[in-house]
Formats: C-alpha cells, sequence, structure tokens
C-alpha cells in the first residue's frame, strides 16, 4: 500500500487487487480481494451456472455445448482480469476437466481467452486447498474433517491446524449423480435409495482410516451445505446440519414428483437441479463416518488459492486479524478496549468457580466483543450499540460462524442500557446461562471502565452466592466515584430481567 499527498491531506493509492478462478464441475466462480489492514476484503464475486459435468457422454467427453458454455462464461471473466498483476491470479479446473477425455481442447481455448495459464488440478491437489481454505476462515478446533460435494467430485480431508493428514478425492458429484440416479428429474424412494447407496458403496471403505486419526468438528462450504445453511435459516434454527435433518430434507423432497415442483423456504431455484443428488451423497457420507452434526465453513478451494498466494497469512489468527481490520476501520479505541477486556478477565476469574463458567469458545467471543463494542461510534452515538451490532451481523467476519457472530451482535448491542432479553434467547452460540453470565461480566466490566482511566480502579471482589452478585469496593473509592456507583446500583434493576441482583458492598 502507497501513500501519496493532495492538498497537503495523505490519501492511501489504490490497493492491489487479487483474484481467483475456479472452473469447477458444477459452477465456474471467479473471486475478487484486496488485502486490507492484513485482512481480506471482497471486492466482487461472479458465479456462473455452467454445469460442465452435465456435457460429459458416457466416454466421458465434454459436448460441444458445455465447451461453448465454459468458454462463454470466460469470456465474461477475462474482462476483469485485465487490470489485475499476473503475479496476483491464480486459475484452477478441477474433476471434470480432470476427466474429460478431450479436456485439452477446452484448456487451449481457455487460456486464450484468459490469457492466463490454467492449473489442472489433481483431486489431492484439490482437496489439499480446499482444506487450506477452511483451515485460513475457520476458527474451529484444530482437528477437523473438511467435506466438499463439488459438481464431479466429493473431497474428504481430516487434517491438523494447516495440515491435512489424510485426503481423498472420489469420483462422484452433485451433477454426475444427477444424470445417473436423477435422470428422470423425478424425485422417488427408489432414485434416493440407489444414489445414496452407490454413494455409501464408495465411501464407506475410508471410515475406518478417517477414524483412527479422529476429529473433533466436521465442516463443510459446497454448495449442498450452504444451501442446507440457508433452508436451516429461513427455519430460524442455527447452521448446524444433523443426520435428523438431512433425512427431513430427504421427507420433504419426496411429498414433490419432479425438481420443478420443489417448493422449499430458503432453497433457491438455482440449486434445485442438484439439491436431491447433493444431499444423498451427504446422507451416505453422515452414515458412513457417524457424523453427529456439521457447521458451514466460510472458506473452501478458492479461498484456499487465495489466502496462500497473500503474505504472512498462517502467522496469525483469523480471528485475531478479523476483529484488528475492524478496530482499524473503525478507529476503534483500542485502549479502551484493552482495560475493558482485562477487567472481564478479571471479573470472569473471579466468577468462573461459582458460575461454572470455563475459558472455552464462549469466553473467546466475550473477549472478542471487548474490541468491538464501540465500533458503532463512527456513525453516532446516540445508537451506537445497534448500529455496531447491524455492522458485526452483515460485515464479512473470517473466523466467526453465524451463530457467533449472531452472539457478537448480541453483546455489543446490550453491553449497557436495557437487557433485552429475547434478543439475548435468540443466540445459539453458547448455553443460555452461559450467555447471561458472559453479557453479566461484560457490562460490569464496562461500568468499571467509565472514566476511561488505566489508574483508577481498585482493588475489588466479586462472587455470586445463588442469584446475587455482591461486589465489593473501597469505601473511598466509591464516594470518590458517585456517577460509577450510580450505574452500578441502575445495574442491580437491569440485570433483574436475567434473574439476577447486584449487591454494592464497600471495604
Amino acid at each position: 500500500m502507497t501513500k501519496s499527498t493532495i492538498d497537503n491531506k495523505t490519501v492511501v493509492s489504490e490497493l492491489p487487487l487479487f483474484a481467483v478462478i475456479d472452473l469447477g464441475s458444477n459452477s465456474f466462480h471467479m473471486l475478487i480481494t484486496r488485502l486490507l489492514e492484513d485482512s481480506v476484503q471482497v471486492v466482487d464475486k461472479v458465479k456462473r451456472k455452467v454445469r460442465l459435468a452435465s456435457g460429459l457422454n458416457q466416454d466421458n467427453k465434454l459436448n460441444e455445448a458445455a465447451i461453448a458454455r465454459g468458454l462463454e462464461c470466460l469470456s465474461f471473466f477475462a474482462e476483469r482480469l485485465q487490470d489485475i498483476p499476473a503475479a496476483n491470479i491464480r486459475i484452477v479446473a478441477t474433476a471434470t476437466l480432470r476427466i474429460a477425455t478431450n479436456a485439452n481442447d477446452f484448456l487451449i481455448k481457455a487460456e486464450k481467452i484468459l490469457n492466463r495459464k490454467i492449473s489442472l488440478l489433481t483431486g489431492e491437489q484439490e482437496a489439499q486447498q480446499i482444506y487450506l481454505g477452511v483451515a485460513h476462515t475457520s476458527c474451529s478446533v484444530d482437528h477437523r474433517l473438511v467435506i466438499d460435494i463439488g459438481g464431479a467430485s466429493t473431497e474428504i480431508i481430516v487434517g491438523n491446524s494447516f495440515d491435512a493428514q489424510l485426503v481423498n478425492s472420489l469420483d462422484i458429484g452433485c451433477v454426475t449423480y444427477k444424470k445417473q440416479f436423477f435422470v428422470d428429474e423425478k424425485l422417488s424412494t427408489n432414485n434416493f435409495t440407489q444414489a445414496i447407496n452407490a454413494a455409501t458403496r464408495q465411501i464407506k471403505p475410508l471410515a475406518a482410516s478417517y477414524q483412527q486419526i479422529g476429529w473433533q468438528a466436521v465442516l463443510g462450504g459446497s454448495g449442498t451445505m450452504q444451501a442446507l445453511a440457508e433452508i436451516l435459516h429461513a427455519q430460524q434454527k442455527p447452521a448446524i446440519v444433523t443426520l435428523d435433518f438431512l433425512l427431513s430434507m430427504q421427507t420433504q423432497l419426496l411429498t414433490f414428483k419432479y425438481f420443478d415442483d420443489i417448493d422449499i423456504d430458503g432453497l433457491t431455484s438455482d440449486r434445485k437441479p442438484v439439491f436431491a443428488s447433493g444431499l444423498s451423497i451427504l446422507i451416505a457420507i453422515f452414515d458412513s463416518f457417524s457424523i453427529e452434526n456439521l457447521q458451514l465453513s466460510s472458506g473452501a478451494l478458492r479461498e484456499g488459492l487465495l489466502y496462500e498466494m497473500l503474505p504472512n497469512m498462517r502467522q496469525f489468527s483469523i480471528r485475531q486479524r478479523t476483529v484488528a481490520s475492524l478496530v482499524e476501520r473503525f478507529h476503534i479505541d483500542q485502549q479502551q478496549a484493552k482495560r475493558v477486556s482485562t477487567q472481564v478477565h478479571n471479573l470472569f476469574d473471579q466468577l468462573s468457580f461459582s458460575t461454572r463458567l470455563e475459558k472455552n469458545n464462549g469466553y473467546k467471543l466475550l473477549t472478542a466483543s471487548c474490541a468491538l463494542l464501540e465500533v458503532g461510534l463512527l456513525l453516532e452515538y446516540k445508537h451506537h450499540q445497534r448500529h455496531g451490532a447491524y455492522i458485526i451481523k452483515n460485515a464479512d467476519l473470517p473466523g466467526f460462524n453465524q451463530a457467533e457472530r449472531h452472539f457478537l451482535a448480541t453483546l455489543v448491542q446490550l453491553y449497557k442500557g436495557d437487557i433485552n432479553l429475547p434478543l439475548l434467547l435468540e443466540q445459539t452460540a453458547v448455553d443460555q446461562q452461559s450467555a447471561s453470565f458472559l453479557l453479566i461480566i461484560l457490562r460490569l466490566a464496562v461500568i468499571l471502565c467509565h472514566r476511561r482511566k488505566d489508574d483508577v480502579l481498585p482493588c475489588y471482589q466479586i462472587k455470586l452466592v445463588a442469584q446475587k452478585l455482591e461486589l465489593s469496593l473501597p469505601n473511598s473509592w466509591l464516594n470518590a466515584h458517585p456517577l460509577i456507583l450510580d450505574e452500578l446500583k441502575q445495574e442491580d434493576k437491569h440485570l433483574d430481567k436475567l434473574g439476577f441482583s447486584l449487591i454494592i458492598h464497600s471495604l
């Protein structure tokens, strides 16, 4: 990033762009980003349903219609690549072009249109990049199982941190399975059974080797998983996929006779043609691997290619980069955020035994909220908590899934003033009792830091007895800070909504 001066004002010049193009079996994608404050900012996304895999015949030869659709799409993409440095562009092709006997016919013409080299990934390379995309954009536990169902291949990877330990790329996908088992576009029990059984025969023999390594979380970011997450969102449920939910989706699909009849809230029209086939493969994976639940990942193949192209992306945690970027962009007072964080830590440690709170993901979200409490102040003070919650809900926050983002926004909106209990009850990132305790700790920390100075807080003690929080402060300090004392007394009334009371003792 460079700077120049105009009329004695320093301005930031245009940041270089980075582009990733993925020639998938179902869709062609183009992702254009820039690096802003050590965080990735998406500038543009273009997606075209080319359905390349549907153009494969029984001899795995691409027909002219599919080739034409693909080349037309790339002519659109080429326009956007003109102004991006060649070193900042990655273009890859995946499963369909791996197996197409006439792939070179397409690739030669495609490279001429794009004026760039296209890398034809092996199945293992594709799986590796998918895993890296998840690792770079998800803040789950380190040991993870990653699933990606594409148009013509399905990748299954288990790994730790940035290291993929076991990878497999199977020649099964939502487009090819649609052609094979739902060719009549009819939704029948027989079609589903054949598709699930066929997938199971390929997947089940792999399960033991993955289970031997083990995992703590399961993530997926392909179109099938995204469609399921959108359906759950439409049902106002957390985006956590279970086998029961998958089977309920199958049952619901069977109430319709043909693909065109499908009418499910949250399911977009462009996903309908391959939803049943993708669902069949996912059911087979869940059953074969005994998966309890799956969460949507915010990254996959394109993000893996992108983050590995950018400098120093493995040096800091994704959440750290995301929060730091928001702090810089919205000019948040970092010293005040640090003060609040220090008192949150102190209050948490004192209350952890009586509340049975642990320093798990809920605690990490609480500490992240300390840095973002005043993110809405840049807009205005009066409604800054509401503005802050809106920013967090709608900003691109790599490292935070939908439920975590919702909880962060709730903490920011409720960190002082009236407590909107229904809003707190809507969140699903942590259990409700823990959510109440974490909010209480945050609110008390903010009150104690009211003067925004490092040297004014005395030693204090806090304990929880039944539903009573007893906070003990030096009498001399209370006398010197009547406004803070009054705010603590007002807080007792607010905490009543959570079923707690606050008692102030002088030492």
